[in-house]
């Protein structure tokens, strides 16, 4: 907190209540989430912040009688780029859902457009009124096995920890490199703790052995938990847990059976990868609350979670509470436990009323060629996607699981003609093709899928974690064929093919990965997207495209694919489609 010897003195005043404060929010029921107590007073703000709370004065007064007034929601951990919007489209979907602050990881972006991406990210959500932090992205490329857009070294970082919203060196996913001592990891490690800022960790499917490692590196949180024993497992080493809902990883449900009254302070929430609809529809951080209450957490210790521990697990030693010296960041709820937001103050100015934001935040910048012009893909033919079958019938295949960005490896029989497998939609055994998108490579990786339940057709997207190379699957190689090329001629985007026919798509040419619309139009465009694949046949109890893009990912169990080909997490190393025998 900065402030000028004029501005200090102001604060004093007003809390001497020697002059009357800029703002009062006046007979609110407030929420202190130090006590947990719920107190009947006013709030007296100047410049932003509170100053006093108790029974005041202000040239401006709001009489919250009657209502709940709570801090702002922080989201601990999320990829803005995942929502498909740009920064200043992203404040007004949040912010009417309680959101005043978030902690983002630019990962996604950084592994298509470099230091690019991360200027972008930095330029774009400078001046709205939601608060955008950022950590640093600590792996990219995200893995050695695949070819992203990006490489960033330690000194490609180390200048940006100056920058006033950079708080800290994002989740590191490379546990192999923290393990066995990887220079260039550590020396990215070392950087962030030489300047006192956070580090987040990725940790899925470590034991407590490799939380040890992680701890003792100084590596304090993680948000790849998916059962309750993993939860425990870390906030009893002195990690913060990370209580995610996202659209592809829904665990929040699971994991609140580890919260009880004793760790709740070791938990905070996070949406991590959430789409555009989903956050409209159901909400962020303000949805997770809901749900922490339903599901039996005492409603104070949910409004803990989603704000103070939050602010202290990244040292926001401003942020997260309403008492004397804290940022005016205040929500008046209509109900507590149904979590009903009437109004969000940022800084105490009103932002938003009733599920609208006040003043439309509008993009302040405009993304460079380089983030623009992302796809570089070399031609593909109908012959580069066949996947040779030499030795029999029986093969290596992904099988979704549902609500979960984790796989299951499975060993089946798949058809054969001519030497070569073939997608049967009985079995629902399609294949799966990723396509380099950076530097014309021609690598294609190619595999079967198991889940996506596509009856007819195809789909495709640029969006494939975390080095967003194209993604597609389907039933026949001509449709997956010509939704690769649309998404390349949309210089990026997700397409459904149905027939040789492109029947829906949205073009996210902001390094292939958002769109710089109106929020409201990328929302109709999904919503197209969703009819069409419900007429294709894929299922729709998860998310088909937000899965499709996990399935690239070769950081999380048990089996994915990369533009290199079949990887085996539980290994570290490619395979081959084709299986000996059933494992």
């Amino acid at each position: 907190m900065t402030f000028t010897k004029e501005m200090l003195e102001k604060r004093i005043d007003v809390a001497a209540k020697r002059v009357p404060a800029d703002l009062v929010i006046k007979n609110g029921k407030v929420v202190n989430v130090f006590t947990k107590e719920i107190i009947t007073e006013d709030i007296a703000i100047v410049d932003g912040y509170i100053v006093g709370t108790g029974t005041f004065e202000g040239y401006e007064t709001v009489d919250a009688s009657g209502k709940f007034v709570v801090p702002g929601f922080i989201d601990g951990h999320v990829h803005i780029e995942s929502s498909m919007v740009i920064p200043s489209e992203f404040s007004n979907v949040v912010l009417p859902h309680g959101v005043t602050t978030v902690v983002a990881d630019p990962h996604e972006i950084a592994n298509v457009s470099g230091t690019a991406g991360i200027d972008f990210m930095l330029e774009a959500s400078e001046g709205i009124p939601l608060e955008v932090l950022l950590m640093l992205p600590s792996c990219v490329p995200a893995t050695p096995f695949e070819n992203s857009g990006a490489t960033l070294e330690h000194s490609d970082l180390e200048p940006y920890y100056s920058h006033p919203r950079v708080i800290g060196l994002g989740e590191v996913m490379d546990y192999p490199s923290v393990l066995y001592k990887d220079d260039k990891m550590l020396d990215k490690i070392v950087d962030a703790s030489a300047k006192e800022k956070c580090i987040d960790g990725h940790a899925s499917g470590i034991d407590a052995g490799g939380i040890n490692v992680y701890m003792a590196s100084g590596i304090r949180t993680d948000h790849e938990c998916v059962t309750a024993e993993e939860a425990l497992v870390r906030m009893r080493k002195g990690m913060y847990v990370m209580l995610r809902e996202g659209s592809a990883a829904k665990d929040l449900v699971t994991l609140l059976k580890a919260v009880n009254e004793q760790n709740a302070r070791r938990c905070l929430f996070v949406t991590d990868d959430k789409h555009l609809d989903e956050i409209i529809d159901e909400g962020s951080i303000d949805f997770n609350v809901k749900t922490a209450i339903r599901e039996g957490v005492d409603p104070l210790t949910a409004v803990q979670m989603a704000t103070l521990n939050a602010a202290e697990c990244f040292g926001l030693k401003t942020k997260g509470a309403i008492g004397p010296g804290y940022e005016a960041d205040l929500l008046l709820l209509n109900d507590l436990e149904k979590v009903d937001i009437e109004r969000v103050y940022k800084g105490g100015r009103l932002v938003a009323k009733n599920g609208d934001v006040i003043r439309p935040a509008k993009p302040s910048v405009t993304p460079p060629s380089i983030i623009t012009g992302s796809i570089n893909i070399s031609s593909v033919s109908l012959e580069d996607l066949k996947v040779k079958m030499s030795e029999g019938n029986m093969a290596n295949i992904i099988e979704i699981r549902p609500k979960m960005i984790v796989t299951k490896h499975l060993v089946e029989e798949v058809d054969v003609i001519d030497g070569h497998f073939q997608p049967s939609v009985e079995k629902d055994q399609l294949k799966i093709a990723v396509i380099e998108r950076h530097y014309r490579t021609g690598n294609i990786g190619l595999g079967v899928i198991k889940g996506l339940g596509i009856k007819n057709g195809a789909i495709a997207s640029t969006v494939a974690h975390d080095s967003h190379n194209i993604v597609a699957a389907g039933t026949n190689d001509e449709d997956l064929l010509k939704a690769i090329q649309m998404t390349a001629d949309m210089k990026g985007g997700l397409a459904v093919v149905e027939g040789g026919n492109l029947i829906a798509s949205l073009p996210l040419p902001v390094s292939g990965l958002m769109s710089d619309m109106e929020y409201r139009v990328i929302n109709e465009r999904i919503h197209e997207l969703n009819g069409a694949l419900k007429k294709i046949g894929c299922s729709m109890e998860f998310k088909p495209f937000i899965t499709l893009a996990f399935l690239a990912l070769p950081v999380i169990p048990e089996l994915k694919l990369t533009d290199n080909g079949l990887f085996d997490v539980k290994t570290f190393q490619h395979i081959d489609i084709e299986a000996v025998s059933v494992k």
